[in-house]
């Protein structure tokens, strides 16, 4: 195995191109938000890469598109009294998610042609295909999940969800790394001051709370307890955990929801901020800062989480809380990846 298997040679370009990758996802991940908090998942019942291409441009590409719409069970059940305009808004949602992503794959795909032909993947070739497997396999899942709510439910499953959102949260972390070291970051020698597993640690308590924050968020129970730091007005839920199957909790219980969600809240803000003391302390160089805005990002998080559960979860604060866990995830693999080099 040669060195460059191990540490693959810098390359600022590659780097940066990683980095724009790294927005676009960071980008899908707000829109996809917005589009399931305003409903907007299902207005588009085909999979059709070239109709998908281009919005309706006429009224009869519209009034085709509403009619598709109108077959499904959100729109029978909930949405019967919709007009043409109204479902034009939460088209647009979700035709800029998808468009989004074919943005995304072409960003991708070219650029990594280019590298590859011209040499400059060497080292970085295998992640490369593993990046663009994710990515493929994260527009399955997409569609995927899209089908669980055209004709059976009136929303998509929270499980594929929470699965959808969970992989961009992967292929966030692989291209962030990868980029980094394109740019042999860090630079200078640095020290965590912390054992090298604990930013993995909380990252992996930031992914749990981010797959029940999901879980919450896909079956619409946001707004089902505005209350803090009880919920309904008890410490710990009566109706929690009541549920059978057991498994039923996870994804239909509101009060099993809440309490899991904010209680991993917590567990991460107190992580974050021994783990951030101890790096502010003992570590030493650009690491020493990092630890202290992870735990001053978690405290941040924490907050926004408490204010979005009393204002009875609104479309900004939402998606506020969802951009903080997003940046939250990022920062911790930015000090994670500092111990690594």
């Amino acid at each position: 195995m040669s060195s460059d298997d191990i540490w693959p040679p810098r390359d600022v370009w590659v780097g940066r191109w990683l980095l724009v990758i790294c927005a676009l996802v960071l980008a899908m991940i707000l829109v996809g938000g917005a589009t399931r908090l305003t409903d907007s998942g299902l207005s588009i019942t085909e999979w059709d890469l070239t109709k998908g291409l281009t919005p309706p441009l006429t009224e009869t590409r519209w009034t085709e598109e509403f009619a598709l719409y109108q077959r499904t069970v959100e729109f029978q059940e909930q949405n019967s009294e919709m007009t043409l305009a109204e479902f034009r808004h939460i088209y647009w949602w979700e035709w800029g998610h998808r468009f989004l992503g074919k943005v995304l794959g072409v960003v991708f795909l070219l650029p990594a042609l280019f590298f590859f032909f011209t040499g400059r993947l060497r080292g970085r070739f295998r992640v490369m295909l593993a990046l663009f497997a994710l990515g493929a396999l994260q527009g399955a899942i997409g569609w995927w999940m899209v089908t669980s709510g055209l004709f059976s439910r009136l929303d998509v499953s929270p499980v594929r969800l929470a699965i959808h959102l969970t992989m961009a949260l992967i292929i966030l972390a692989l291209g962030l790394w990868v980029a980094l070291g394109a740019f042999a970051w860090p630079r200078e020698k640095v020290r965590l001051g912390v054992a090298r597993w604990a930013p993995f640690a909380l990252m992996a308590l930031i992914f749990v709370q981010v797959l029940l924050g999901a879980l919450l968020a896909g079956s619409d129970g946001g707004k089902a307890y505005a209350d803090w730091p009880w919920i309904g007005g008890e410490w710990i839920p009566a109706s929690a955990f009541m549920l059978e199957p057991f498994w039923a909790n996870f994804t239909e219980d509101h009060a099993t929801q809440h309490l899991l969600h904010r209680t991993t809240g917590y567990a991460v803000a107190l992580a974050a901020l021994c783990f951030g003391l101890a790096g502010l302390i003992r570590g030493q160089g650009a690491a020493r800062w990092a630890a202290g805005a992870v735990a001053g990002l978690a405290l941040l998080q924490a907050g926004l989480g408490i204010l979005t559960v009393v204002a009875a979860s609104p479309l900004s604060l939402s998606l506020l809380h969802q951009l903080g866990a997003a940046v939250l995830w990022v920062a911790a693999l930015v000090w994670a990846r500092m111990g690594w080099r």
